[in-house]
């Protein structure tokens, strides 16, 4: 099967485009500049996101950077759990898929949004983890919490291609 016979598999066509987006993707937020100038304030956004809606919860919280910190508890949100590895994953997978640009406005937009407001709630859930059951911070961090924004991301993706992507049926 030469080249031109695999381009024209919808299924082959979407497995390059989505791992050359991914791979174009994550060396373009591999450099020092991007991660400079975009990578880390993204992630002090995350941080002061973070810090305001523990503030709500009524606690005393900080931000400095990238750094929330309380007199109970601190911790550094780095990339990685930032949102932004997932978010890219899913950015993929939209582009990459045959469907109206409307429809993948809707899905990267929306996308990023719920897989920013899901990683919020794991920061929040794994500061309070790190307060009230600190010997369980590091499973909770990178078991279960990485692993379900991971799934989250996936289930996002496969919802908008059924729901906004591929044609509906007629009734």
């Amino acid at each position: 099967m030469n080249v031109r016979e695999l381009w024209q598999k919808p299924e082959a066509r979407f497995l390059i485009l989505f791992l050359t987006i991914l791979g174009v993707s994550f060396t373009v937020v591999a450099l020092r500049q991007v991660n400079d100038a975009f990578v880390t304030p993204y992630t002090a956004v995350i941080a002061r996101m973070s810090g305001s809606v523990l503030r709500i919860f009524g606690e005393k919280a900080t931000v400095t950077g990238c750094v929330v910190s309380s007199p109970r508890f601190a911790v550094t949100i780095y990339n990685g759990c930032n949102g932004l590895i997932t978010s890219l994953i899913f950015i993929s997978g939209v582009l990459a898929f045959p469907a109206k640009i409307s429809a993948k406005l809707i899905g990267v937009i929306g996308g990023l949004l719920t897989i920013q407001l899901i990683n919020l709630v794991r920061i929040v859930s794994l500061f309070y983890i790190g307060i009230f059951l600190p010997q369980h911070f590091n499973d909770a961090h990178i078991f279960v919490w990485q692993s379900l924004v991971i799934i989250a991301g996936i289930s996002l993706w496969i919802v908008w291609a059924h729901k906004f992507a591929l044609p509906q049926e007629s009734s």
